[in-house]
């Protein structure tokens, strides 16, 4: 039974190199798969599906406004698909994962979508949002904190180093810009001096 699956964490847990793992195991037992990522996210190149350990692989791309249902329909009159692989998941619109349980329920293809849960203000992307609501299945992806414990937020850096509070929501970048932290070292550097309700 074809299910929608969203497998997320923060900035550097290996998302896309598993999502690429993944795809080469369908491929390479006969499988065919549908990369897609955002077009917005040029960072591996327009179209394509990078990790930073060095993999990456040819990918179509969705952006803001496009009927995936549609989309899906249409590559699958291509030929079958055993399963979709969706990167940069955080940045589809609602409507679009929407879409995409639709395409699992009445297309029968299963879909996995990589992605952010929270931005850098420890807020849920959209798309995040939606997926949390009507994944059939969700799997987080870990990674570590500086401290050892589990990394589950994350802060923007500005050009001098300095961790920013404000700002637009999607700014796309790597470890240049982002950085993985527990919540209580999240708290300490965006400055949450609150004290403990009582």
């Amino acid at each position: 039974m074809a299910k929608l699956y969203f497998h997320y964490s923060t900035m550097n847990a290996g998302k896309s190199t598993l999502l690429l793992q993944a795809a080469h195991n369908y491929r390479e037992g006969g499988m065919a798969t549908w990369l897609v990522t955002a077009r917005l996210d040029t960072r591996a190149g327009e179209g394509r599906i990078g990790s930073r350990i060095g993999i990456g692989e040819p990918a179509d791309t969705f952006e803001p406004g496009e009927d995936l249902f549609a989309k899906l329909a249409a590559r699958l009159r291509q030929g079958p698909l055993a399963c979709v692989f969706i990167d940069e998941a955080q940045f589809l619109e609602e409507a679009q994962v929407w879409q995409l349980a639709r395409a699992v329920d009445d297309l029968g293809v299963p879909v996995m979508c990589y992605g952010l849960r929270v931005d850098f203000r420890g807020r849920l992307f959209p798309g995040s949002a939606a997926l949390l609501a009507w994944a059939d299945e969700m799997r987080e992806v870990r990674t570590i904190c500086h401290c050892g414990k589990k990394a589950t937020m994350v802060v923007r850096k500005g050009p001098q180093g300095q961790v920013l509070r404000d700002g637009d929501q999607v700014v796309i970048g790597g470890n240049e810009t982002y950085q993985s932290l527990c919540r209580r070292h999240w708290r300490e550097a965006v400055g949450d001096r609150t004290a403990d309700p009582a």
